[in-house]
């Protein structure tokens, strides 16, 4: 079976309302069993997809995602968005900048847009639109700032494609840095401007009593991101153990420090993380299943030599993959599309000369725009629940900070300084 008939199976099946998952492990046996070879490795499909499922990197996914939980949990997240409306929300338009900070502070535990955008939203739209902020621009800022969740470290979506791709996740982490940071910026200018034109109020005027007691109740708290990420980056934990330290720390800062998290909040928090946990992880299993063929019709290789066979210039193949990446972002999950396409491009990203690193970032923020841009739209679709917002009006207002991520994008990916320059720093 040819690359685009499985295409073409997986886009009818999906289509039909079939979990991706699914669809992926039946376009899987259907290409063994048509293939070449007949059955193929069609004997060996349950070790394939135990083997694929069973990385020691992915622990980190639920072990983040069960941190961004507790911390929603047991006030770390209250604590948090207190702390920036305190500094930034003097500013015109201060809850919109608040929603900026917040996400940048949340996105450094969580990993996760779509849990960034649940815990933060609930407390941030209803607060926005008592201020007198339009049910659209409250959406759209949620949920686009809660992209940056997957560009700031740490980023399952980037221990995703680390696992994909063998390259460092550590590095990976690093790269995020930079982008993330300016992206944030850039959104707080935009922010601005909206609420400059449509004369959106300030929060209470500049208080440093109120910054300092603000900070001392969410200290605790702040420290979350230092003890993961400094963790980390110094190479004294892996990014795997970084997620169990995460959690660790979630749990003993809650019910300890803040005394509010509780038994019952805890169950809670860990049924959310494992139901999620369990859909990322299928996908990676049926994806090793599909992958295991592709690999042995050769499939990366040919798509490989067809692209450079049509061009080797490196900028010119990574505007290409560009344009891919977004297509695909329309319609998949970001993490069923890293899994899918990622092992298919690597070898083409390999004979152009392209740092994987490199590349990790440009997959990433072409797939977090994919979560801002309808069909799909996973994380937009989360914010207009949250706001009880139509889609469409919210994508409109939404098209300002989209355009954000579109320039950090062009930026990542034709000054390859920016994302790579701290890690050459550190650790080339």
């Amino acid at each position: 079976m040819s690359l685009l008939a499985i295409g073409l199976l997986l886009l009818a099946l999906v289509v039909v309302g079939i979990p991706i998952a699914i669809a992926l492990g039946i376009a899987a046996v259907a290409a063994m069993l048509t293939g070449p070879d007949g059955v193929g490795s069609l004997p060996n499909t349950a070790l394939v997809m135990f083997d694929g499922a069973t990385s020691f990197p992915l622990i980190a996914i639920p072990l983040f995602i069960l941190a961004g939980a507790i911390m929603n949990a047991s006030g770390i997240s209250r604590r948090l968005i207190a702390f920036a409306s305190a500094v930034v929300g003097f500013i015109r338009g201060g809850l919109s900048m608040v929603t900026i900070s917040a996400s940048l502070f949340f996105a450094e535990i969580s990993g996760s847009a779509v849990a960034d955008v649940a815990a933060l939203g609930s407390i941030l739209i209803p607060a926005m639109r008592e201020k007198g902020y339009s049910k659209a621009f409250a959406a759209a800022v949620t949920s686009s700032s809660a992209t940056l969740a997957v560009i700031i470290p740490p980023s399952i979506p980037m221990i995703i494609y680390g696992v994909m791709s063998g390259s460092s996740i550590v590095e990976l982490f690093v790269a995020g840095i930079v982008p993330g940071v300016l992206g944030g910026g850039l959104m707080m200018l935009v922010a601005y401007f909206l609420a400059r034109k449509h004369d959106f109020p300030r929060e209470q005027e500049f208080q440093l009593g109120r910054v300092w007691r603000t900070f001392r109740d969410a200290g605790w708290a702040l420290t979350l991101p230092l003890i993961i990420l400094g963790g980390i980056f110094s190479g004294w934990v892996t990014a795997t153990e970084g997620a169990g330290l995460a959690v660790v720390a979630s749990v003993l800062i809650g019910g300890l420090v803040y005394r509010e998290l509780d038994l019952a909040l805890l169950k809670r928090a860990m049924l959310e993380g494992g139901q999620q946990t369990a859909v990322v992880m299928l996908l990676v299993a049926a994806s090793a299943l599909l992958g295991d063929y592709l690999t042995e019709v050769r499939v990366p290789q040919q798509v490989a030599e067809g692209i450079m066979g049509m061009t080797q210039d490196k900028w010119t193949i990574l505007l290409l993959l560009n344009v891919f990446f977004l297509g695909i972002g329309l319609f998949l999950h970001s993490a069923a599309a890293i899994i899918l396409v990622v092992p298919i491009v690597m070898p083409l990203v390999q004979a152009a000369g392209i740092d994987p690193v490199h590349f990790g970032l440009i997959v990433t923020l072409n797939l977090g725009i994919g979560q801002q841009t309808p069909p799909v739209a996973s994380v937009l679709v989360t914010a207009c629940s949250v706001a009880k917002a139509d889609v469409w009006e919210v994508s409109k207002v939404n098209l300002w900070f989209i355009g954000v991520l579109v320039s950090m994008l062009l930026l990542v990916t034709y000054v390859p300084i920016v994302p790579m320059a701290l890690v050459e720093l550190f650790y080339r």
